[in-house]
């Protein structure tokens, strides 16, 4: 598999389960639990088949944690109304730079 679709794939899985463990902070359901632990499991199959195919570890964990970083943020502060100060949103700024930048 060529390695950006199952990094893709890992982020994705990712989010999806941070927001399950997001609903069962909120609700306290088992199944949010059972879901989000699924999706962990499942996402890290596409992470090690990322590394496999090339992606290399630093490279890859850098996509990886940044590119969550700014989806979590966003999903944080659109949708569950988390507030935020200056400094998080010029992090965030700086780490999408950090991205166009490995990229690049």
């Amino acid at each position: 598999m060529f390695w950006p679709l199952s990094l893709v794939f890992f982020i994705t899985l990712t989010l999806l389960s941070d927001v399950l463990a997001k609903e069962y902070s909120l609700a306290g359901r088992w199944y949010f639990w059972l879901f989000a632990l699924l999706g962990y499991t499942i996402a890290n199959v596409f992470w090690l088949w990322s590394i496999r195919s090339g992606s290399g570890l630093a490279r890859g964990a850098l996509i990886y944690l940044v590119a969550n970083a700014v989806f979590v943020f966003i999903v944080g502060v659109y949708f569950y109304g988390e507030t935020t100060n200056k400094v998080q949103i010029t992090g965030m700024i700086l780490g999408i730079l950090s991205l166009i930048l490995i990229f690049w």
